[in-house]
C-alpha cells in the first residue's frame, strides 16, 4: 500500500475540497440527510453486529478507518457517515466532539461543506493498518508489528512482503486446516486480534473450512486395527466411499466407520485431502523405545515456538529460510519426543552432516547415531537414511521392524515425488518435515502437508527484521554473447536446445571472472546446471568443480576445506542445490539454472542467508534470450518474501 502523506492542506487542496457539488455524495450539503439513510432515532442506532452507536465512543482511530476506506485523509461528514454506516447528523456531532478534543481540525467555506482532517496527519501514515478483502480472502497490512504478524501466521499465508508496499496475506483452505487451535472460537479470537476487527464474511468462510477439516479422522479400534470415522453417514457415503476402494478399506463397520487396510493410511489421507477433506489422525501409534536426549544449545524464541507447535500437533513442517536453524529446531523436536528417531535426507553428504550436528548439539553418544545409505548400513536409536534407500522394498523391512517415535523428512519438498512418497508408509506417532521452500513446479506441494503435516514457520521478513538471518542483495545481470558463433546457433535452435545454448554462453566466463575480481575478499560459490559449463569454468578459473561425478570422499574434502576457510571459491553443480550446508558463503554467482525453478532459486540464494550479513547473489542471464524471463521467474518467489531484486544490463566495454 502506498501512503498518502501530507502536512496541513494547501490553499489548492482546500479549494479543491470545497468545490461545488458535482453529484458526488461526499460533497453533499452537510445539513441535508443522505437519501439512502433509513429513519433512526438521534439517541440510538444499531449497526449490523447488534451494537448500539450510543454505547460506542468515536475516536481518532475510527476517523482513520474512515479515511482508509475513502482513500484520502480529508473527509466530509457525509464520507464518515457512509464509511461508518451512521446517520449524517450523528457523524457531524461526532466529528465536532473530536475537533473539540483537538484530535482533528475543521475547515469551513461559507457555501460549501465542512471538511475534516487529523491534527497530526502523520498519525495516519505511521500506524499499523489492516485491510481485509473477504471475497478474495486477502489481508493487506501496512506496518504490521510482530504480534500481528505472529497472529496472522496462524491462519494465513504470507504471499507478498514489501516494506514499502505492505504485506499481503492469503487465507487458503490449507492454512485453516493446519491451524494450531483446538476450537473454531479460539481461531476466531486470533483472527480478530490480528485484524483488529470482525470480518463476518471471512469468518464464515474460515468456519466452513474448519468444519471440512473435522469431518474425518483415523482412530485405533480397541482391537488394534485402524478405523476411518466420518461425522455423518452422508459425508461418509458421498465422499469417502466414493473416493476409496478395496485397496484402502476392508469393509464398512457402520454407517460412519470403515475398517482400514494396514499400510493404506497415508494414501487415504492424501486422497481425502485432495477431495477437500483433510483427515484428523488420532491413531494410537507406537512411540518406539524411549530415548533420553537433551539439547546442548539454546533455541531462539521462534525456534522454540516451532517446537511448541509441533509438540501440540505431533506433526508439521518447519518452514523457514536457509540459515534460520531448522535442523537445530528439529533436534529440539527430538528432545521433546524423546523417542527413537529416523531422519530421511536426499543425499549421503547430508546424512553425514546430520550425524555430525546431532553429536555436536545433543547429548547422544556416537554409538547411538547411525547412517543407512549406499556407503553405510547402520540401524541405531537415531538413524539417518536417504529417501532412496528407505523407499526400496528390499530395505523397507529394516525400517518397518523398528517402531520410530519420530520420523524427520529433511528437504521434504522431495516427498511428493513418486520415488520418495514410498517412504511415507513410515507413519510414526510423530512426523516432522523441514523445508526452506515447500513449493514444487508440478504444483503437488499440498501433498507435503498431507503426507507429513501442516506448515509451521515464521515469515522470512520477520527473521530479516530481527537479525537472525541476513537479507542478501540479489541482482540479475544480463550478459552479452561471448562469441558470434553461439549467438547464431541460438537463433537457429529450437525449444530446450535454445535454453541450453543460452545457459552455456561463454560470455559468462568473463562475467564470473569480473564479479570475482570485484569482490576479492568474498567466499564465493558459482552454480551451474551443465557439466560442460562447469568444466569450462573450472579450467578458466583453475578452481575445483564439485558435481555428481566427484567421488564422495573428494566432495566431502573440498566442502570441508571451504568450511574451514582453506578455500574461498568452488564451482558447484546441482548437487549443491540441496543437502549441502555452506554456512560461510557470502557471494553466490548463478551462471545457469533449471529454467527458473522457484525452489532452486530459493536454495541457491539461501546459501548466503546467514546472520553475518553483507551477502551478494548474482544471477547471470544471456541478454535477449529466454534466460531473461527464466531468471526473473527464479527470483520472483524471493521478491515476494521481502527480498529486493535489482537488474543490470552488462555492456561489452564495462569490463
Amino acid at each position: 500500500m502506498t501512503d498518502e502523506r501530507s502536512s496541513m492542506p494547501s490553499d489548492e487542496q482546500r479549494s479543491h475540497s470545497a468545490a461545488p457539488n458535482n453529484g458526488n455524495p461526499d460533497d453533499a450539503n452537510p445539513n441535508e440527510e443522505p437519501t439512502n439513510e433509513t429513519d433512526r432515532t438521534d439517541s440510538e442506532t444499531t449497526d449490523t453486529e447488534g451494537r448500539t452507536d450510543a454505547d460506542d465512543e468515536f475516536t481518532i482511530a475510527d476517523f482513520h478507518d474512515a479515511s482508509q476506506q475513502a482513500g484520502r485523509p480529508v473527509l466530509t461528514a457525509a464520507a464518515v457517515a457512509r464509511a461508518l454506516e451512521i446517520p449524517h447528523e450523528e457523524a457531524s456531532d461526532r466529528l465536532e466532539t473530536l475537533a473539540d478534543a483537538g484530535s482533528i481540525e475543521r475547515l469551513s467555506v461559507s457555501t460549501d461543506p465542512v471538511v475534516w482532517y487529523p491534527s497530526e496527519l502523520e498519525d495516519l501514515t505511521d500506524r499499523e493498518r489492516v485491510i481485509v478483502f473477504p471475497k478474495r480472502r486477502e489481508i493487506v497490512v501496512d506496518r504490521p508489528d510482530q504480534f500481528t504478524r505472529a497472529q496472522l501466521s496462524q491462519f494465513a499465508h504470507l504471499a507478498d512482503a514489501n516494506g514499502e508496499q505492505g504485506y499481503r496475506y492469503v487465507v487458503r483452505p490449507a492454512d485453516v486446516w493446519g491451524t494450531p487451535h483446538d476450537s473454531f472460537d479460539d481461531l476466531a479470537q486470533t483472527m480478530r486480534q490480528a485484524l483488529g476487527q470482525r470480518s463476518a464474511d471471512l469468518e464464515d468462510w474460515v468456519e466452513s473450512q474448519w468444519d471440512r477439516a473435522h469431518q474425518f479422522r483415523l482412530v485405533t479400534h480397541e482391537e488394534g486395527y485402524t478405523v476411518l470415522e466420518a461425522q455423518s453417514p452422508e459425508i461418509m457415503g458421498n465422499v469417502a466411499r466414493q473416493k476409496l476402494d478395496e485397496e484402502h478399506v476392508h469393509a464398512p463397520i457402520s454407517d460412519t466407520q470403515d475398517w482400514v487396510r494396514e499400510g493404506s493410511e497415508a494414501a487415504i489421507k492424501r486422497i481425502l485431502y485432495e477431495a477437500g477433506y483433510p483427515v484428523q489422525d488420532h491413531r494410537e501409534l507406537a512411540s518406539g523405545e524411549a530415548l533420553s536426549i537433551d539439547l546442548q544449545v539454546r533455541l531462539r524464541d521462534y525456534q522454540q515456538t516451532w517446537v511448541d507447535r509441533f509438540g501440540e500437533a505431533g506433526e508439521g513442517v518447519f518452514v523457514g529460510p536457509p540459515g534460520s536453524g531448522k535442523t537445530i529446531a528439529a533436534m529440539g523436536a527430538m528432545a521433546r519426543v524423546e523417542g527413537e528417531t529416523l531422519v530421511l535426507v536426499p543425499s549421503r553428504d547430508l546424512a553425514q552432516q546430520w550425524a555430525d550436528a546431532i553429536l555436536e548439539y545433543t547429548t547422544l553418544e556416537p554409538e547411538q547415531v547411525g547412517q543407512y545409505h549406499g556407503g553405510r548400513k547402520e540401524v541405531r536409536p537415531v538413524t539417518i537414511a536417504t529417501y532412496q534407500i528407505a523407499g526400496m522394498d528390499r530395505h523397507r523391512s529394516l525400517f518397518d521392524d523398528r517402531e520410530w517415535g519420530l520420523v524427520v523428512f529433511d528437504e521434504c519438498q522431495h516427498v511428493p515425488s513418486d520415488v520418495y512418497r514410498r517412504s511415507t508408509h513410515l507413519q510414526s506417532k510423530h512426523r516432522l518435515g523441514l523445508s526452506a521452500s515447500p513449493i514444487r513446479e508440478d504444483d503437488r506441494q499440498t501433498e507435503i502437508f498431507t503426507l507429513v503435516g501442516p506448515p509451521i514457520g515464521t515469515d522470512w521478513e520477520a527473521l530479516f527484521d530481527a537479525g537472525f538471518v541476513a537479507e542478501p542483495e540479489l541482482e540479475i545481470r544480463y550478459v552479452p554473447w561471448g562469441d558470434e558463433e553461439q549467438g547464431n546457433a541460438y537463433g537457429s535452435a529450437d525449444g530446450r536446445e535454445k535454453y541450453r545454448i543460452a545457459a552455456k554462453n561463454r560470455g559468462k566466463i568473463d562475467e564470473v571472472r569480473y564479479l570475482l575480481s570485484a569482490h576479492p575478499d568474498s567466499k564465493a560459490l558459482v552454480f551451474v546446471d551443465y557439466l560442460e559449463q562447469g568444466r569450462d569454468l573450472s579450467d578458466a578459473l583453475d578452481v575445483p568443480f564439485v558435481s555428481g561425478e566427484t567421488p564422495h570422499h573428494d566432495r566431502r574434502r573440498l566442502l570441508e576445506e571451504f568450511r574451514r576457510d582453506e578455500r574461498d571459491l568452488l564451482i558447484i553443480s546441482r548437487v549443491g542445490d540441496e543437502g549441502i550446508d555452506l554456512p560461510t558463503a557470502d557471494l553466490a554467482i548463478i551462471a545457469s539454472g533449471l529454467g527458473g525453478s522457484r525452489r532452486q532459486g530459493t536454495q541457491r540464494a539461501g546459501r548466503t542467508m546467514r546472520p553475518a550479513g553483507g551477502a551478494l547473489v548474482y544471477v547471470l542471464a544471456t541478454r535477449g534470450t529466454r534466460e531473461e524471463d527464466f531468471a526473473r521467474k527464479q527470483l520472483q518467489h524471493l521478491g515476494r518474501k521481502g527480498l529486493t531484486v535489482r537488474e543490470q544490463t552488462v555492456e561489452g566495454e564495462e569490463h
